[in-house]
């Protein structure tokens, strides 16, 4: 049986989700991969931080953040402010990093993930920054410290999109991508072919907990534009930042041009894309209007889709259906699994 002290950095909704999964999955994890845990550090930006080198009670400490209370309360000792104090403090083995996204720079995610990986600790995170702005500088670090960057939830959520770049797909070449990556616009688009105007679409996107109070990084599509650098950067081997993403969000879309694709048997998409040709590449992200030909056709509501075109292959498609925090929280746990696996 070995064993990991983990620390988690964030602790909204995927953290939160990751901590009921990790007491779900406990047993399984004892059965299956003879692994057992115990979350040594969790740090939020609003409801205070702990250490306990023995184990957090992660019950306690969702129901203290629920109900607007603090973690310090949960402390054995002060948590220091450095991060590489705060993770030797807990002894941590594994870093779980949660914050949230910076589009343009991946700080201080990466920072954290640095501390981390210099002291040989796995790092693991939902966040896409890190990946689009320093996913070779990390897997290189990682590799010298002879430890794991992995980051399956920044795309997909919990859908093996890099693993199967990773490992699924031995010399295999990724030629091009396609899909729908940004559930919050395919569900406004979805309600809008119902009936809704988009300013109706974007209110219940955010009252169903999907759409941000200010949903401008999804509707203008920068969260689309970054997945599509992710994707770029690992399964092509092409570094590309959000910005040179050439980008158009859903914003202009009106009600009358959704009743058009319809009488046409047609729907509007947020289509992410991404080619290599004659060596040139381009990426973009645009409104398109697609046809029952396509694969994107049928993705409805919050589900989503990446196609893979590759030099031996062809085409292959990977959907996923609900996503939210539960799915991400998976995709956390199979990159903890994986990383401890790997040594």
């Amino acid at each position: 049986m070995s064993h990991y002290n983990l620390a988690l950095i964030g602790f909204g909704n995927v953290g939160k989700a990751f901590a009921r999964l990790l007491l779900s999955k406990q047993d399984s994890l004892k059965a299956d991969y003879e692994i057992s845990f115990a979350v040594t550090a969790i740090t939020t930006g609003s409801h205070g931080s702990a250490i306990d080198a023995e184990g957090i009670d992660l019950e306690k400490a969702i129901d203290l953040v629920e109900s607007g209370g603090s973690l310090d309360e949960l402390s054995t000792t002060v948590v220091p402010e450095n991060m590489v104090s705060l993770l030797k403090a807990a002894q941590a083995q594994v870093l779980f990093e949660n914050t949230p996204v910076s589009y343009d720079s991946g700080q201080p995610a990466i920072d954290t993930i640095k501390a981390a990986l210099n002291n040989g600790i796995h790092a693991v995170t939902a966040n896409k920054g890190p990946v689009v702005h320093a996913y070779q500088e990390l897997t290189e670090l990682a590799e010298a410290n002879n430890v794991r960057f992995y980051f399956e939830s920044t795309v997909m959520d919990g859908a093996p999109v890099f693993s199967l770049g990773r490992s699924g797909l031995p010399a295999a070449k990724v030629l091009a991508f396609k899909g729908v990556l940004n559930s919050t616009t395919n569900l406004i688009l979805s309600q809008m072919e119902g009936g809704q105007s988009f300013d109706e679409a974007v209110a219940y996107a955010q009252s169903i907990g999907i759409a941000e109070t200010d949903p401008s990084g999804d509707v203008d599509g920068w969260d689309a534009a970054i997945k599509v650098a992710a994707l770029m950067t690992v399964l092509m081997g092409i570094p590309m930042n959000p910005d040179a993403v050439d980008r158009k969000g859903i914003g202009e879309i009106s009600s009358a041009e959704i009743e058009a694709a319809q009488q046409e048997g047609k729907r509007w998409k947020l289509v992410c894309s991404a080619e290599r040709h004659d060596g040139h590449v381009h990426a973009s992200v645009a409104p398109e209007m697609v046809g029952p030909e396509s694969p994107l056709f049928i993705i409805d509501g919050t589900t989503s889709i990446v196609q893979l075109e590759t030099d031996v292959l062809g085409k292959l498609s990977l959907i996923e259906e609900d996503p939210g925090p539960h799915t991400t929280a998976y995709g956390l746990l199979a990159d903890f699994i994986n990383a401890v696996s790997s040594n």
